[in-house]
Parts: structure tokens; C-alpha cells; sequence
């Protein structure tokens, strides 16, 4: 009689670690490695250290370790994904799947180890403000170093795809991010900052200038809307430029700062007139598929990502990268209220199976048993 085949044993790392849900690739891990254990694999999440007062070795059947990063605002990512990688090298792992183009680099250890590997390079990071000089050098050449060193790249969008072929002449699978969509989530959350339903635009996202926060926020005070405009998200370090935007008094404008409970945002998503959306360097954004999930109108900045998403316009408006537009999309929204209803009747049908979980994990889980027979 044959023996039994061995498990699957894959090593997820390069985000902050599970079941820490605060970012696209915190999400991603959860809603992928709770569905990879599901179907038998065993799963090991690479965890920052730092960010875990307890420590449990198994969290939902996921295997979980701790590895210690240097902590400062450029290396901690990365020192713990190297951490990490030497770990993986030295263990048993079948397969190592790392997130994030910035750990490009460490595809060299595992070659090394000869330890199959995929990465999902998701964002153009050296095209955003923050990172000037030699950080947007950095993730350039680390990116390009992703398409040397690893088996399988991995994008979110066509997009990205392209770009990746033009810039690096490499292909890549392109695999969605996926969505969560949901009905009828009630108005009550909103009480919390004195809101009701449909009085308010909303944006969602970490106040950096790439997201566009100050464009929108802008064209919006030029408008002459008397909604308010919902701003949503924060950073976690001291920031002149998120500063400057906070410190605008006009009593249309809200912000709420990070919102963690699940159910006040769904809340702030679902009962929304209009959401904005900035984000200018990525692929799929995770932002912006909740928005469809929670049946938001969508009113995207024109990126031929946010085209992708939006099917060209199908489940969404589109303004320039001026605050004359945004001012203009705004009014232009208030005065059609029923193509505002009719968005939001139809937002939910643009996720279509690309970006259903179980169809993401489905692809995710031929790609890593493709790499262990190479192995």
C-alpha cells in the first residue's frame, strides 16, 4: 500500500502576522490561511514579535512564530521578514510565500536553501511620496530583485501585471485580492459621531499623500455641498502633512481617526452617499472592494487601476487629479441622488468570482502545490 501523502507545509510572511487584521496584507493572511487549513495544509504564519503581548504557538490551526525585527520606521519590516526567512531555510516548510515587494532581496536566501518560493508584489511603493531618495531606489531594486530571486510572482491586477512585463520583463500570476461583501448593515454605529445615513461623502485610508486625502478634502470645501465629508484613518507616527490636514476647521469635515470595530466601519461604508476613493499607486485595493461589498457609489480617482476595478466606469464615477474635479464630481453627484442609488444597487455585482476568497484561495493553493512537485 502507498503511503499516505505528506501535508503541505507553507510559510506565509512579510506583513505583521495573524490574526493582526490592520492592513491589505494582514487581511489577505487571515481570510487565505484560515481557508489553506480548512483544505488540509498545514499553514505557519510568521508573526512580528513586537505587536503580540501573548504568544499562543497555534491560533485557528495556524501555526505561529514570533521572530524579532529591529524596530525603527525603515527596517522593522523588513529585518523581521529576514528573521523569518532564515527560520523557514532552516526548517521543514515545503513552500515559503512572502508578501511585499520591499523583501525582493530575501528570495536570495531561500534560493540558497533551494526552498521553493512565491511573492506577491502588490503596489508600485517606489512611485509613493513617502518613500523619496533612496527609499523609492530601494523598493525599484528590490522589486526588480523579486522577479530575479523568487519562483512565482504573483500580482493583484492586470495592471500590475503590465507594468511588472514593461518595467522588469517578467510575467507574473495574477491572482485578485479578495472581498467580503455584505447586506443590510444598520445605521446605529453612526450616532457615535452624530451622523445619519446618506448625509455624508466618505473616505477611507491611511492619511499619506498618495490616498489624495488633501485633493479631495479640497475640492470638496470648494463645492457646494452641505453634506459632510468622513475621513477615516490616521497614520501611526507624528506627520506634518496628516497634521496640516486635521487642523482644517470647516464644520462640513469629520475626522474620525483609526476606526477598529468592525461593525462602526461597516456601518460608515454601508450608509454613505458617496465614497471617495484616492489611491493612486496600487493594484487591487482592499479599500475599494469593501466599498463595493457595502454597496458604496464609488467616486475613484482615474488610475487605470481604479479603472480595472471599476470596469471602466460600470460601477463608478471618475475625477482628475484636481481639486476643480473633485468639486465638480461632488456637485455633479448631488444633483442626480438616483444614479447615486442606482451605484449602489449595482456595486456589489461588480465582484464578480475573481474576487471571492474561496476562488483566491483556490488559486493560491495550485500555485503552491505547483511549486513543492518542482521542489
Amino acid at each position: 500500500m502507498a503511503a499516505p501523502e505528506k501535508k503541505l507545509k507553507v510559510a506565509i510572511m512579510g506583513a505583521k502576522g495573524y490574526p493582526y487584521v490592520y492592513g491589505g496584507y494582514d487581511t489577505m493572511i487571515k481570510e487565505l490561511g484560515e481557508r489553506l487549513v480548512q483544505k488540509g495544509v498545514h499553514v505557519r504564519v510568521y508573526n512580528h514579535r513586537a505587536l503580540f503581548k501573548e504568544r499562543p504557538r497555534f491560533v485557528n490551526g495556524i501555526e505561529c512564530i514570533y521572530t524579532p525585527a529591529i524596530e525603527s520606521k525603515s527596517l522593522t519590516q523588513l529585518t523581521h521578514t529576514f528573521f523569518s526567512m532564515l527560520h523557514a531555510c532552516f526548517s521543514d516548510v515545503d513552500v515559503i510565500f512572502v508578501v511585499n515587494s520591499g523583501n525582493g532581496p530575501f528570495g536570495v536566501i531561500s534560493r540558497i536553501f533551494r526552498k521553493p518560493t512565491a511573492i506577491n508584489v502588490d503596489g508600485l511603493e517606489w512611485l509613493r511620496p513617502k518613500w523619496k531618495g533612496f527609499g523609492a531606489k530601494y523598493f525599484f531594486w528590490a522589486s526588480k530583485m523579486a522577479t530575479k530571486f523568487y519562483d512565482q510572482l504573483i500580482n493583484d491586477s492586470e495592471e500590475m501585471r503590465r507594468v511588472y512585463l514593461e518595467l522588469f520583463q517578467k510575467d507574473s500570476q495574477v491572482i485578485a485580492y479578495g472581498a467580503n461583501p455584505r447586506e443590510h448593515v444598520g445605521p446605529e454605529p453612526l450616532e457615535k459621531w452624530n451622523l445619519e445615513s446618506r448625509s455624508y461623502f466618505l473616505i477611507v485610508g491611511r492619511l499619506v499623500p498618495d490616498n489624495n486625502a488633501d485633493l479631495i478634502i479640497e475640492g470638496f470645501l470648494k463645492s457646494n455641498s452641505e453634506r459632510k465629508l468622513v475621513v477615516v484613518g490616521d497614520v501611526p507616527f507624528a506627520d506634518e502633512w496628516a497634521n496640516r490636514l486635521k487642523n482644517i476647521q470647516d464644520p462640513r469635515l469629520l475626522f474620525t481617526g483609526y476606526v477598529t470595530d468592525p461593525e462602526e466601519l461597516a456601518s460608515l461604508y454601508s450608509h454613505c452617499f458617496a465614497y471617495f476613493h484616492g489611491h493612486e499607486y496600487g493594484g487591487t485595493n482592499p479599500a475599494m472592494l469593501k466599498a463595493m461589498g457595502y454597496g458604496c457609489a464609488i467616486l475613484a480617482l482615474n488610475t487605470p487601476f481604479n479603472q480595472e476595478m471599476l470596469q471602466n466606469g460600470k460601477h463608478g464615477w471618475y475625477f482628475e487629479k484636481k481639486a476643480q474635479s473633485v468639486k465638480d464630481v461632488v456637485e455633479k453627484a448631488e444633483s442626480a441622488p438616483e444614479k447615486m442609488d442606482d451605484l449602489q444597487k449595482t456595486a456589489r455585482s461588480g465582484l464578480t468570482q475573481k474576487y471571492n476568497w474561496d476562488y483566491v484561495t483556490e488559486q493560491y493553493l495550485e500555485v503552491l502545490f505547483r511549486l513543492k512537485k518542482k521542489a
